[in-house]
């Protein structure tokens, strides 16, 4: 049972998003009989009343033979609300606008050229 553990834990391959406060792991694992599953795993912080953290986290069990069904859904329910709601970027602020444009002199960069840094 504990080399099971030990096989079930290892992850296979892993891949960590980023999204605002949250972040979210893919992470590929192996079964005893070496068949790959997903786990998916939302992550948190939380912040006590103490001011010390917490991760607070969820977890989904994803296996080979629902694959096609999940990602079906998966794609059902995004291009659902991609229609009702399309998504609109943010407006630009001053800010990201003059960092985005290093000609703009009214940011908070100088201008410089290489030749200036020999």
């Amino acid at each position: 049972m504990e080399e099971f553990d030990s096989q079930k834990k290892e992850e296979i391959f892993s891949k960590a998003v980023r999204a605002g406060k949250r972040t979210y792991f893919f992470d590929v694992k192996a079964t005893k009989g070496n068949d790959y599953f997903l786990t998916i795993t939302e992550s948190k912080k939380r912040f006590n009343d103490d001011g010390t953290f917490t991760y607070q986290k969820h977890k989904i069990f994803l296996y080979k033979e629902d694959f096609d069904k999940f990602n079906e859904g998966l794609k059902e329910v995004f291009d659902f609300i991609q229609n009702e709601q399309p998504y609109t970027a943010p407006p630009e602020t001053e800010e990201t606008t003059a960092s985005e444009n290093p000609s703009d002199k009214s940011g908070s960069f100088t201008d410089v050229e290489f030749e200036d840094l020999k």
